[in-house]
């Protein structure tokens, strides 16, 4: 890829910032929308929902007396500077940096919430039949969708390296 064609790091911030201001408008429109409604069964496997997760992905620590909020905090910040660092050091992989972008973007999205209600908002609720996925919001995706490409981009770049010879 010649000089001019790489991405600067300007294009990842604005990706990240995309991804905070999507989340957070989706917070706000579902929080609006389901103030006085509990549910809002959408098709026979998905639904609506507001629910406010002290915790961390699946929950995790939701049930403590809150404590954990100062240190998913931090968690979120430390992993927010490193994710800057990265992206500054491998402008050049796209790949690599598209998917820092997105768990970067992902990350502050969520970290708003933390900071600004104690709690991240959650609204997608899937299932099938009694099975339920845990509720989630755009912010978990993109850092879902964000992870997934890292793993990709891991393996492409391995099976990409030359055998050494024996």
């Amino acid at each position: 890829m010649r000089e001019a064609d790489k991405p600067d790091m300007l294009v990842w911030l604005i990706l990240a910032a995309g991804v905070v201001l999507a989340d957070q408008l989706t917070k706000l429109i579902i929080q609006r929308a389901l103030a006085d409604v509990p549910v809002i069964e959408v098709t026979s496997f998905f639904k609506l929902v507001l629910a406010y997760n002290k915790g961390a992905a699946f929950s995790f620590l939701s049930d403590q007396d809150g404590w954990q909020r100062g240190l998913f905090i931090a968690i979120a910040c430390a992993a927010s500077v490193f994710i800057l660092l990265l992206l500054r050091k491998h402008r050049d992989d796209v790949r690599f940096c598209l998917a820092l972008a997105l768990i970067l973007g992902g990350a502050v999205g969520n970290l708003i919430d933390r900071v600004l209600i104690g709690a991240v908002v959650d609204f997608l609720y899937f299932h099938i039949g009694e099975h339920y996925w845990p509720a989630f919001n755009l912010a978990d995706s993109a850092i879902s969708v964000g992870a997934a490409l890292l793993v990709w981009d891991a393996f492409r770049k391995k099976s990409h390296q030359p055998r050494p010879e024996i």
